[in-house]
């Protein structure tokens, strides 16, 4: 299950000194729950099967992602990417409005396939970041989209990466006719580095590095 439409960069080694204990004492540390202005993004569960077979059944959503999903696929995927690996920093948030609780969409940080069609879920799991290239993205409903909600969920997740985890670059890819997730990348401060292989095609490029 993709619940992407940008992506990061380059592999990620942990800064020297970083190992499985410290990333274990972040991970007791750490609140994976993140709030924005408008939104709370919150790690994905199981009961938020409802929310992925919204989104990825429909294929307007999908339009620029994959196939849509049947909800029997989706089923039987959840408790796959239900997976958290980094201490639980890397893996799927819930996105709900913060007023009303409503369920919006997904965000993500994940190991990023470059001549696979998916996220590779065996890199997944455990204390340690995967040796893998790490990808940021987002997918919303419908009603929630022209609102500002991609870029906020974008900072949003960037600010989680470079203040709290050990990332040192996140990087996106989006199709290259989505015109607006390539606005939201711009928007979000990554910077257009060309077209470059991710989820096996050729797609536009976008990368941050910590500062």
């Amino acid at each position: 299950m993709i619940p992407v439409c940008e992506r990061q960069l380059r592999p990620i080694g942990l800064p020297s000194g970083l190992r499985s204990g410290t990333l274990r004492r972040m991970r007791d540390a750490m609140n994976l729950e993140l709030q924005s202005e408008r939104l709370l993004l919150r790690p994905l569960s199981e009961a938020d099967l409802d929310l992925c077979v919204e989104i990825l059944t429909d294929p307007k959503v999908m339009k620029y992602v994959a196939a849509a999903y049947t909800r029997e696929q989706i089923a039987e995927e959840m408790p796959v990417v239900l997976k958290r690996g980094g201490a639980g920093c890397i893996g799927i948030w819930c996105v709900a409005d913060r007023v009303t609780g409503e369920k919006l969409g997904t965000a993500v940080l994940l190991p990023i396939p470059i001549e696979e069609e998916d996220t590779n879920w065996d890199l997944v799991g455990g204390p340690d970041l995967p040796d893998r290239e790490t990808e940021v993205g987002y997918i919303l409903k419908p009603k929630a989209w022209g609102k500002g909600y991609a870029t906020e969920i974008a900072k949003r997740m960037l600010k989680f990466a470079f203040e709290v985890t050990p990332l040192e670059e996140v990087v996106a890819v989006t199709d290259p006719e989505n015109e607006a997730s390539k606005a939201v990348l711009l928007k979000s401060g990554l910077r257009y580095e060309g077209m470059r292989r991710a989820y096996a095609s050729d797609c536009p490029g976008y990368r941050i590095t910590r500062e």
